[in-house]
């Protein structure tokens, strides 16, 4: 089979060759190791040959923005309307080898800031301080226009994006849901408690944000039909954040219409949650979902494989529970067990399909040998079956 095929094939439930296998954001994500700005980590000559080895080897689950063309490096909001300026200003500065960008939300005469930070060695960002912080800030950005998140959408990066990868794999159509964009808004902190205890603010929000999104996502839908999607948000709504009461009202009510709709245009759907997944599995079968990720083992998370792949499996595609932390600290001979042990549970008696991935990926800019010799194990224990 080819490595499109295999993919193809786990998902509608079919016989495949081998396990799947999928290195996540290494091969997902479209990296230029070549670019030689300053926070591009992968530029460093360690990272070259994982690089090289994910699209040589890998079974690809290529993840592309529904509304952006993808930059992995920056983004400077150019998918919404020009309305958006009237009511933000960015500014953007850099001081002691970090990019931060302080936004400031002008609201009927108040403002809201926000200020995230990129350090040029690691590739991910921090909010350093949220846009929201009170329910006093909440009622305020509810002011702002609808208008304000309308989005430019165009497909074609994504049909770009689908020939060139041909027969190594897949498109992932990948978004948030209205939880996530909310849930952004805070600290986590502010979040679980403003969630909690202010359940009418809480929705008002979750609506405002769904109206956007459930648009964006039928426009896609509709547009490039038949492919799978990643929706990240739901761990949001899990323990031990909020009670798992809360994902029936915060999630299923509102991430619930966008896999109804991506469903009813011929597409699959993987909904992404880390942390203790266990207690939200029926509501993720009951939702309409095809896949879930990254079910993370004992101790990040409470994902038993070879249970849910038991009690599951016939419903549910498993992606994961290879734990990043093994990937980068077992010694390879304990790393090999873990991944037949993994693979074991994964393909363990009937289901609907099973592809090995890590729960994360590495996100600083140097490569150990031990990292890369683990990520080669797991080639060769699904190559080797």
């Amino acid at each position: 089979m080819t490595r499109r095929e295999r993919l193809i094939a786990t998902l509608r439930g079919e016989p495949v060759d081998r396990p799947a296998v999928s290195f996540h954001e290494i091969g997902g994500f479209i990296i230029n190791p070549d670019d030689q700005d300053e926070y591009n980590i992968y530029n460093s000559p360690s990272w070259r040959p994982l690089l090289t080895m994910a699209e040589e080897k890998t079974d690809i689950i290529r993840m592309v923005s529904p509304v952006r063309a993808q930059s992995h490096l920056a983004w400077d909001g150019s998918d919404h309307t020009g309305i958006r300026q009237k009511y933000v200003i960015e500014h953007v500065w850099e001081d002691n080898n970090s990019r931060f960008t302080r936004s400031m939300y002008r609201i009927n005469g108040k403002e809201l800031t926000s200020t995230t930070r990129r350090d040029k060695e690691l590739d991910t960002v921090w909010t350093v301080e949220h846009l929201l912080k009170n329910s006093g800030d909440v009622k305020q950005y509810l002011q702002l226009p609808d208008e304000i998140f309308e989005e430019r959408m165009d497909i074609n990066h994504i049909d770009e994006q689908e020939k060139m990868l041909g027969d190594k794999g897949i498109i992932l159509v990948d978004t948030e849901d209205p939880i996530c964009a909310v849930a952004a808004l805070f600290s986590m902190e502010d979040f679980t408690v403003f969630a909690f205890t202010e359940q009418e603010l809480c929705h008002k929000l979750l609506e405002k944000h769904a109206r956007y999104i459930h648009k964006r996502t039928e426009a896609v839908a509709r547009d490039f039909p038949g492919r799978l999607w990643r929706i990240y948000g739901p761990e949001y709504a899990t323990e031990p954040f909020l009670p798992v009461k809360f994902f029936e009202e915060y999630v299923v009510r509102y991430t619930g219409p966008m896999v109804k709709k991506i469903k009813e245009y011929g597409g699959y759907v993987r909904i992404h949650s880390h942390g203790s997944v266990r207690d939200i599995l029926d509501h993720i079968v009951k939702m309409g979902a095809d896949a879930t990720d990254p079910l993370e083992p004992s101790p990040h998370g409470n994902a038993d494989l070879r249970m849910i792949r038991e009690k599951y499996g016939k419903n549910l595609v498993l992606f994961g529970n290879i734990e990043i932390a093994d990937i980068e600290n077992l010694p390879s001979d304990k790393f090999r067990e873990v991944v037949r042990k993994t693979i074991a549970d994964g393909t363990f008696g009937e289901g609907r399909g099973f592809v090995l991935m890590p729960t994360a990926s590495p996100y600083g800019r140097t490569i150990s040998e031990r990292t890369f010799r683990n990520y080669e194990i797991m080639i060769e224990e699904v190559e080797r079956i």
